[in-house]
């Protein structure tokens, strides 16, 4: 998005621990110009990713199975428990926001990963029923519409940055999802049928910006330009020198780069400069002008944190902070 001032740095999405004032404390405390909406999945299901966008559809509700969560045909305790834990992080965000102005991000599952996630009453994902995904796209755009207006009106100095995650967008696209009795796969989604659902679903913010996110290999950059996302975040450690192309194009036409370069599990940190180097050497391979670095690119970790131990995950965010201050300062 043109104009648009992205920050330096920011998280993922998820965070360890069930506490939702002292996540929203670090987050908005560590990313004083791009802060995030805190996700706690160790609180149980309904914090988890899936259940978590399961609460916010419209006129589409989901419960817990022992197999996941299914599709059903009214709120139960399941949908509530969402509901009442969005709540809360949402009034621990507003908390410590108050008076902010810049770019705030928020998180939802896009419609292919929930598609693959959520199944129907007889078992199967909702990705085998082309009529099921539409509705569930549907929705989905209906709730995050209801939902980007409810954090506007908590945090109204935000300026908010939409993000999907679509980790299973790939296996999607590639028709490598597995049935319900796991002896076969789901057929492979048409990409223009994928590349649309995602526009409707990215449309209920055009006038703001839109990431998406999967730490899968094989990010499919191009389809994700075409429907029009601000910016693609994926786990850097996953690019090989095939992407080049793609990611040449995409900085080139303007798209963001999330570079998760800080490991997503406890794990040694190499110094800030050490962090992004591989950064700094796909830009010179690709022939890019280091000047455009801290315009092109946020660093973050390579995924959610919610695996991570609460001491880690809070090292991993500072860190992503002083890399990207190191990939500004030193862009050669």
């Amino acid at each position: 998005m043109t104009g648009f001032q992205f920050g330096a740095a920011t998280g993922v999405g998820s965070m360890p621990g069930g506490d939702a004032r002292e996540a929203a404390k670090t987050v908005t405390g560590t990313f004083e110009d791009f802060p995030f909406l805190p996700e706690l999945p160790a609180r149980g299901p309904g914090a988890d990713m899936i259940g978590r966008t399961a609460g916010m559809l419209v006129e589409l509700y989901a419960r817990v199975e022992p197999s996941g969560w299914r599709i059903g045909d009214r709120p139960g305790r399941d949908t509530k428990r969402a509901r009442s834990w969005l709540g809360e992080d949402l009034d621990a965000l507003e908390e410590f926001t108050q008076g902010y102005e810049g770019p705030l991000k928020v998180q939802a599952v896009g419609p292919w990963t929930l598609a693959a996630a959520l199944e129907l009453r007889n078992g199967e994902s909702a990705l085998s029923d082309a009529g099921a995904c539409r509705d569930l796209a549907g929705s989905l755009a209906e709730g995050l519409r209801l939902h980007l207006a409810e954090v506007g009106r908590r945090v109204p100095g935000a300026q908010v940055v939409l993000q999907l995650d679509e980790p299973s967008l790939t296996a999607v696209l590639r028709g490598q999802v597995r049935t319900a009795s796991g002896y076969r796969t789901h057929r492979a989604v048409d990409r223009q049928i994928a590349e649309s659902a995602l526009r409707d679903v990215l449309g209920v913010h055009s006038d703001g910006p839109t990431v998406v996110h999967s730490c899968a290999p094989d990010v499919p950059f191009a389809l994700l330009r075409r429907a029009g996302v601000t910016a693609v975040s994926f786990d850097f450690a996953l690019l090989t020198e095939r992407d080049d192309d793609t990611i040449g194009e995409a900085v080139e036409g303007g798209t963001r780069l999330f570079a998760g370069v800080v490991p997503g599990t406890d794990a040694a940190l190499s110094d800030p400069a050490g962090s992004v180097m591989g950064v700094r050497t796909l830009w010179r391979r690709l022939g890019l002008q280091p000047g455009l670095l801290a315009e092109a690119v946020t660093i973050t970790p390579s995924c959610g944190l919610a695996g991570a131990s609460p001491e880690y995950a809070r090292r991993a965010l500072a860190h992503c902070v002083r890399a990207a201050r190191s990939l500004a300062d030193n862009p050669e």
